[in-house]
Order: structure tokens, then sequence, then C-alpha cells
């Protein structure tokens, strides 16, 4: 068992020792359901062919369909894609998105393939998928992981609809699709803005924030993020331009940098762009191990990379008061209890990164309803907010100018609505979580939030009347 998987089994374990939930039930709750190896062959650009190994794992089929991303990468193997599929479970539970949890990967470099070789390689993964039942909009929905992105997505939205000609639904088979395969305006950094959502909501709790020796508030909070790909570059932009958090470091696979006086974050991920590094930013120092800002000086550390990044290791020296989990797994379970023994708060993946899964749930939503959100409330909404203008000017004698008509009087956009909406479902579930953790007294947030999932699921079980 793999250090991942088996830092996901002890989070369950801990949660299912404060459950008075029968152990039969515990253990269907825990097991995955399905594990799908593949093996398929792929004609390279030179003519050559070369095998490749795919993995789509479903945990739990107690709602569908099941939902997951998949990634590319040379690391992904059956123990990695159990594990995230567990955390979806969990994850979809807690924000109460009703799907199962499930995660795919492929063995493939994704900064050395090409868009051919990705192209054929993910468009023949989606017919292995297809042969085996494991695709489709009421079965199992994908999404976009490490190294993918909408291009592969649509890619497989298009396969699907190939291969399903006359589906009226076939375009619900993925989620994180291009706009014009009818994705949803937001999906992109939805998973970075949840992140922010979510640590909003945990720092705006006076009762947290005294407890740890900081001001209530996003605001001057000082922040390090490990990883700028789409999580941890959007959650930085929305914390330092929502919030007014301060991002003090940010480390990548090919260094760090820091600045106590704050780092404007567009300005880094121009600059990574423009040279293909972050190294040698105007006004920032650089960090030649990039590991080393896991334990700099900061008031909130968000890793947002890979799994295991802080483990019993490196712990021990964490600054840090709060870790924001926004990468699966990046704390491990001996990590844990060294953090908590000294005091840190961890928001835990299972919630923090969910908004990726709950924007997607959105887009599967319209692609099922084919019509778009602010097609059925925005014409309204400008009319009735027109009519209420009208009815302020007429009592106060003021007309108001028309750039300040247009903005009273605008109905809300897709975009408006899906990041409301996100806000709202990350603000309820955080509340329910913190609920959890007070009431029944337990150790720390991962727990109470295990505990709220499993709770869910075992409840959606017995239901069912799988259980007599």
């Amino acid at each position: 068992m793999s250090k991942f998987l088996n830092s996901t089994s002890k989070y369950f374990e801990v949660a299912a020792g404060f459950s008075d939930i029968e152990p039969g039930v515990l253990e269907q709750v825990k097991s995955c359901n399905s594990v799908y190896r593949m093996q398929f062959p792929v004609t390279l650009e030179n003519g050559d062919v070369e095998v490749f190994t795919g993995f789509r794992a479903e945990h739990s089929h107690h709602r569908l369909p099941t939902k997951g991303g998949i990634r590319f990468s040379t690391h992904v193997d059956q123990d990695e894609v159990i594990a995230m599929a567990t955390l979806m479970t969990w994850k979809c539970a807690i924000v109460s998105v009703p799907f199962g949890g499930a995660k795919g990967g492929i063995i493939l470099n994704p900064k050395t393939a090409g868009p051919v070789l990705r192209e054929r390689v993910i468009r023949r993964y989606t017919a292995e998928l297809i042969k085996k039942n494991f695709i489709g909009p009421g079965i199992d929905v994908p999404a976009p992981d490490y190294g993918t992105g909408e291009q592969e997505m649509g890619w497989i939205a298009d396969t699907f609809k190939a291969l399903h000609p006359g589906h009226l639904n076939s375009y619900a088979c993925v989620t994180g699709k291009p706009l014009t395969l009818h994705g949803i305006e937001g999906r992109t950094e939805a998973t970075g803005l949840g992140v922010y959502y979510g640590l909003k909501e945990f720092l705006n709790r006076s009762e947290i924030t005294k407890d740890l020796g900081l001001t209530p508030g996003v605001a001057g909070k000082r922040v390090i993020v490990q990883g700028l790909g789409n999580v941890g570059f959007y959650a930085a932009k929305f914390i330092q331009e929502m919030g007014g958090g301060i991002i003090t470091g940010i480390a990548e696979y090919e260094g760090g940098i820091t600045s106590a006086d704050g780092l404007d974050i567009e300005a880094v991920f121009a600059h990574r762009k423009e040279t293909g590094s972050i190294l040698d930013f105007p006004g920032a120092t650089n960090v030649t191990d990039s590991k080393d800002l896991l334990t700099a000086k900061c008031d909130v550390l968000i890793p947002a990379a890979l799994e295991d990044q802080i483990t019993s290791k490196n712990a021990p020296d964490v600054q840090a008061k709060i870790i924001a989990e926004a990468a699966n797994g990046p704390v491990s379970a001996a990590g844990q209890e060294i953090l908590l023994e000294r005091g840190c708060l961890i928001i835990p993946d299972v919630y923090l990164n969910a908004g990726g899964v709950t924007v997607s749930y959105f887009e599967w939503l319209k692609n099922i309803s084919h019509v778009g959100f602010e097609r059925m409330v925005t014409g309204y909404e400008s009319q009735s907010n027109e009519r209420i203008v009208s009815a302020i000017e007429s009592m106060t004698g003021r007309r108001a100018d028309a750039e300040q008509r247009k903005l009273l009087t605008a109905g809300p956009s897709e975009l408006d609505l899906v990041r409301a909406a996100l806000g709202e479902t990350m603000t309820k579930a955080a509340g329910e979580i913190d609920e959890v953790w007070r009431s029944r007294k337990l150790p720390d947030l991962r727990t109470a939030a295990f505990s709220l999932a499993i709770d869910r699921v075992s409840r959606t079980y017995l239901n069912l009347g799988i259980f007599p």
C-alpha cells in the first residue's frame, strides 16, 4: 500500500472510531467498489507502436454517476487512483454534491508529450473506458486533473459522442470542457477560488484565529504557496485580490522566490511564462531548494502541488499557523500528528479543494438540462431591478446616471451565478464541519470532515436498503 493510500485509510479509521455506525456498513463505505487497469497500444508520430497503461477507480456507487479527474503522470499507479477516488467520495459528500468518487490516470509525461500523442492516448483511453462501461453521463464522469486540461476533456467528449451517436446527453459524459463544447464559465479557476472561500471562512471565525494568535480575516495574512499551477495560481490570486492577503513566497519545481513586501501573483505568472521559470523575478530573493519554503515563516502555507509534501521529516520545522491543503494529500498522516501537537490548524483537502468538483457538478447539470443557467434568470432579474430603480427614482425625485443604472439593473451572468453558488457551497460546508468538530469534541478539522462524509455516505447506503 502506498503512503498516500495508507494516509487516506488512516484518516478514515480515526474518524470511524468516533462513529456508532455498524462495522459492516463502515467496511462497505471504505472499500473501493471497482478498479480498471488497462493497457492499450498507440501509434506514435514516427510510426512506432507504444503500449500505455491507464487506470480508472470508482470508489463508491452509493450515488451515481461517480466523478473524478484524469491525470497524466509518470507516477500514476493503482494505489494512487484508489486513494484519490476515495477522497473524491468524501469530498462530494462534504459539499453535498450527489456523486460517488472516482479517479483515473495514464502513465505519460505531460511535459514531454506533444499534442498529437496526447490526443491519441486520451481518445484510446476513452474508448477503453467505453468498452467496460466506465464512462457515461449517469455512470462515471471524468474531469481534468494534473497534466490534463480542457482540450483533453474536449477529446473525451468527442470520442464518447462519436461512439454513442444520437445520445441526448453525450456532452455530460465529462466536465471541464471548453466553453465551445458546452463547458461552464468559472470552471478553470473553481478549485483555486474554492480554496480562497474555504480559507476565508475559517479565518473569519474569531474563536479559531484567537487560539492561533491571529487577527480575524484574510487581510494582511502572510501566505506561502507551493505550486503555481492552476490551483495554486488562482488560490493566490484571489487571496491577494479579493482577500487582501500578502503572498510572501512561491515554490515551484525549479526553485522558489520570496519577498517580505509581497509578490504580485499576476506579474510572477507572466514572468514565468516569458522566461520559463519563477526564478530571478524582479525584487524577489531566489530559493534554490523550493521545499525550504515549506518551513519558512508565514501565517498560512498552501501546498497546492502533489501529495506527501509535509511528512514526519519536515513537519517539526513548519512555522505556518495554518496549513490550507489545496492539493490532494499534501500532508502525510505522520506529518499531521506532529503539526497538530504543535497547535497548527490544518484545513483538509477533502473540504478545501472541493471547488473543482462543485463547479463540475454545475457543468453536468447544465449539460443534462441543455440550457445555461443565466438564460432562465438574467432577463427577469434585469427587468425586476429596472422596476426597483425606477421606483426609487420616483420616490426620491433623483435619477441615476447611465453608468449607475447599468450597474444596478444588470442581471447575473453565468460566471456570477457559478461563483455565488460556489461561495455558498463552501460557506455551508465549513459551518457543518465546524459544528461537527465542536459538538462531537473531535480532535481536528480533518476528522470532523471525514466524520461528516462517512455519516452521509453510510445513511445513503442504509436508505437504499442494501443492508437489512
